[in-house]
């Protein structure tokens, strides 16, 4: 069903045309919905915009743009306000027409686009190892809702969970359950998420007072970039206990998402870093590959760099980012 706001658009542009020429026809008839209900339901700004091009007044216009619409199946009679505004108001009778075939249509009413688009919806984004908090809930009925209208429009949605499944946050809790817990990293489920999250806690205390811990907990970040047997093991058994808590309360809200969660991306991290290099953006500094971007400094006025790879080797969120949106 065609919106009643692009029927009116048409009428007025029809109307344009028949009362100052076929040089008009594809200027935009500028009609939106009334700002103040006491002017009607929807006003026409046009004949002040065509004022300097016609060298007229715009009442003058707008007078000569309703003498030649033909509205009445529509509206009651149009009328022509302040500069020269037109305002429109509907008549009873043909909103009770539209909400009766509204009704009596499965679809609303509301027709397929006429041209679908592929649309990525990014929503969700729980962490691993961490339990889903009120954000995550947020984004995942805002991103479902909007996925579920693009879908509904006709359009090809692919709808991405992208998780916090990788990073310094697993280089800690590995490296503290090695200490602590180390049956959690061979073995399935010893641990529920509650705990997990307990120990995520404490892992990050240490990593934050103590020195040779933080070393530690980097360097299992390393190990599991470079794909290190008994870490990816341990980064397994953490992500599957996650989803399977996670997956609960998407099948409790009926919402669907396919995971390509930051780990998705790891294997194309060292092409981010060769194609900047390539296009020589890339400045070492005390042995990290860094961006520096114009426009970007610190509190000092020092320009901030964007580091893709640590001095260790390793990767960081900002060259993940760049993956993802390179991929996509």
């Amino acid at each position: 069903m065609e919106s009643i706001i692009e029927i009116l658009r048409q009428r007025v542009s029809q109307a344009t045309v028949s009362a100052f020429g076929q040089d008009l026809a594809n200027v935009d008839p500028l009609v939106v919905p009334a700002t103040n209900p006491k002017f009607g339901d929807y006003q026409c700004n046009v004949a002040l915009s065509l004022a300097k091009q016609l060298k007229q007044n715009p009442r003058a216009i707008a007078t000569a743009i309703v003498e030649h619409l033909e509205v009445n199946d529509i509206c009651q009679k149009p009328e022509i306000a302040g500069a020269g505004f037109i305002n429109f108001k509907l008549k009873t009778s043909f909103i009770a027409q539209r909400l009766k075939i509204i009704y009596n249509d499965p679809r609303l009413g509301i027709s397929l686009t006429k041209h679908p688009q592929k649309i990525i919806v990014d929503f969700s984004g729980p962490n691993i190892a961490k339990e889903m908090h009120v954000g995550h809930l947020r984004s995942t009925i805002i991103g479902d809702c909007i996925a579920r209208i693009l879908e509904f429009q006709g359009h090809d949605v692919l709808r991405l969970n992208h998780v916090g499944d990788w990073g310094t946050q697993f280089g800690m809790l590995i490296a503290y359950l090695r200490e602590v817990y180390p049956e959690a990293l061979t073995t399935a489920d010893v641990l529920d998420i509650g705990d997990l999250v307990s120990f995520y806690k404490k892992a990050k205390i240490r990593f934050d007072e103590d020195p040779e811990f933080r070393e530690k907990a980097r360097q299992e970040v390393v190990k599991l970039q470079a794909g290190a047997e008994d870490s990816r093991r341990a980064w397994q058994l953490l992500c599957e206990q996650s989803r399977r808590e996670f997956q609960v309360i998407y099948d409790l809200l009926d919402v669907k998402a396919e995971e390509r969660g930051e780990s998705f991306y790891n294997p194309f991290l060292p092409q981010i870093v060769a194609k900047l290099e390539e296009k020589g953006l890339i400045t070492e500094d005390n042995g990290a590959k860094c961006v520096f971007l114009e426009g970007f400094t610190n509190k000092k006025g020092e320009p901030l760099p964007l580091i893709v790879q640590k001095s260790d080797g390793g990767y960081n969120y900002a060259t993940t980012d760049l993956a993802a949106l390179d991929y996509r």
